[in-house]
C-alpha cells in the first residue's frame, strides 16, 4: 500500500477517516488535509479512475491487520499424514497393531497413508495387497473416509485415509 508521499497520482479520490466521500483532490492538497487532521493518507484503491485514497492512522491500521492475521493463524487446523506400512503376507496379529496405530492417529485428526511394498516376486500378486488395504479400510470405515483407493506406484501400493467430517462431536 502506498502511503503518504509515495503516492504519485496527480489527482485522488479521497475518503475521509470517518468514510464519507470528500471529492477528488489533488495529491497535494489531500496531503494536507490529511496532515491537518495528524493521520496518513493511504492508497487503497490504485486502479480507480482517479484512484481512491483514505485518510487514516496506518499504524493503527497495520496494527489491527496484523492482529487479525494472528488470529486466522491460530484457528487453522494443520492436517499431519502418518504413514503406516504393511506388507501383503501380514499375519493377523500385526495387521491388528498396525490397525489400532492407524485408528489412533485418526481419532487425533491425521490423515493416514497406508502402504505396502511389494519385495522380490510378490509383486506379481498385487491382488493380495489389495485386498489388505481394502480390509483396513473396511475397518476403519466408521470414523474414516478413502480419500484416494488403492493405486501402485512404483513397488508400493498405497491408501490414503482422511478423518470422518460428518461426525457431529
Amino acid at each position: 500500500m502506498l502511503v503518504n508521499e509515495a503516492i504519485r497520482a496527480r489527482e485522488v479520490r479521497v475518503i475521509g477517516s470517518n468514510g464519507d466521500q470528500i471529492g477528488v483532490k489533488t495529491r497535494q492538497e489531500a496531503l494536507e488535509m490529511a496532515q491537518n487532521a495528524n493521520l496518513d493518507l493511504v492508497m487503497v484503491a490504485p486502479n480507480g479512475k482517479p484512484p481512491v485514497c483514505r485518510i487514516m492512522d496506518f499504524g493503527k491500521y497495520r496494527y489491527e491487520q496484523q492482529k487479525k492475521d494472528k488470529e486466522a493463524r491460530k484457528k487453522q487446523k494443520t492436517i499431519n499424514v502418518k504413514e503406516v506400512r504393511f506388507s501383503p503376507t501380514i499375519d493377523e496379529h500385526d495387521f491388528n497393531t498396525k490397525l489400532r496405530n492407524a485408528r489412533k492417529f485418526i481419532e487425533k485428526g491425521d490423515k493416514v497413508k497406508a502402504s505396502i511394498r511389494f519385495r522380490g516376486r510378490a509383486i506379481t500378486h498385487s491382488e493380495i495387497g489389495r485386498e489388505v488395504l481394502n480390509r483396513l479400510a473396511d475397518e476403519l470405515k466408521d470414523i474414516a473416509v478413502v480419500e484416494s483407493r488403492p493405486k501402485m506406484d512404483g513397488r508400493s501400493m498405497f491408501l490414503v485415509l482422511a478423518p470422518n467430517t460428518s461426525d457431529s462431536k
